[in-house]
């Protein structure tokens, strides 16, 4: 499934955290690994300096030596890498690059260069993941991350289902990575409960009626992933919770059982084409604390460009 992974690296401590997460993934894939760096063009129109041509050949040949080291790590770890510098806008081209070469997974570190902020992650970051239409993986560059590019195992990986189609496609990675790592898989589905909108309380026959309608969806929920046990292999848990609110009952589940990797897919039930992401993807980028993997379920042809991208599309940018 991931034949090829493409990994940014902007020459930072930070971006390089993802680096075992590289390995880890593409080691259970048996992909091959594009390691890219995107120079800032001078050529851009708000470029106010004028270009100095032996000061962008020293950047690029410090940009070639820190991939060609990063290469050597990665190679002494048993994978193949290419090496590739790109000029321009650094999510645009990576966006681009993503899309000639029909990239299936891009690792992204949550921050870079420019630092660590407040915002789970960077805005070149967010452009990415808005404008790849492809699968990716968010590493958390705030967490403690390992110099040890090879050290990293996964044991305990959660993936919440909605008893959906679409978000079955997770269960080829989920499979390849659990029996890599020998590492726990947690199948995880919230039951909902009602919403009853109203100015005054519910009444008792309100009450017992949510009350039916969540017993029978959580009866429909454990065969459901009792079906979907049945099709894995290894160490199996299966969490049922009832709650209010889907994605924040499973941001609680992550931080209850120290879960090392969630896995989604990007839609789910609703399977709405006019997002990249369903609402709990996109809660999970947003607010998620955890190495984050987002199977992108939809051809990039399926899903609707925004009103943003039509414009600039229209005048050229």
């Amino acid at each position: 499934m991931f034949n090829r992974i493409l990994v940014p690296m902007d020459r930072s401590p930070l971006a390089e955290c993802v680096l075992p997460h590289t390995v880890a993934v593409a080691r259970a894939f048996e992909s091959r690994l594009t390691l890219a760096n995107v120079m800032e063009s001078p050529h851009r129109a708000n470029w106010l300096r004028p270009v100095d041509p032996l000061n962008w050949r020293i950047r690029k040949a410090e940009t070639e030596s820190y991939l060609d080291g990063l290469a050597r790590r990665l190679q002494q770890a048993g994978l193949p890498v290419e090496k590739q510098i790109l000029e321009g806008p650094a999510a645009d081209r990576i966006v681009e690059f993503s899309h000639k070469n029909d990239i299936p997974l891009i690792m992204l570190s949550s921050h870079g260069q420019s630092g660590l902020s407040g915002w789970n992650v960077s805005s070149v970051v967010q452009k990415i993941i808005l404008r790849a239409r492809t699968s990716i993986m968010i590493v958390r560059a705030y967490q403690p991350a390992s110099a040890d590019v090879t050290g990293l195992r996964y044991r305990r990986l959660l993936v919440p289902m909605d008893g959906s189609q679409r978000a079955e496609c997770i269960m080829p990675v989920v499979a390849t990575l659990a029996r890599a790592h020998e590492a726990q898989i947690m199948l995880a589905h919230v039951v909902r409960r009602p919403e009853m909108p109203r100015r005054t309380p519910p009444s008792d026959e309100d009450v017992e009626l949510a009350d039916r309608i969540v017993e029978r969806n959580r009866a429909e929920a454990v065969q459901y992933l009792d079906q979907l046990r049945s099709r894995l292999a290894g160490d199996v848990q299966a969490r049922i919770l009832i709650g209010d609110h889907v994605a924040a009952t499973l941001h609680e589940l992550v931080d209850q059982e120290k879960i090392d990797l969630v896995l989604l897919t990007a839609h789910g039930y609703s399977a709405l084409t006019r997002w990249p992401y369903g609402s709990v993807v996109s809660s999970f980028i947003t607010y998620g604390a955890t190495p984050l993997l987002v199977v992108q379920d939809l051809p990039s042809e399926k899903i609707e460009p925004t009103k943003a991208e039509v414009a600039a599309r229209r005048n050229g940018s």
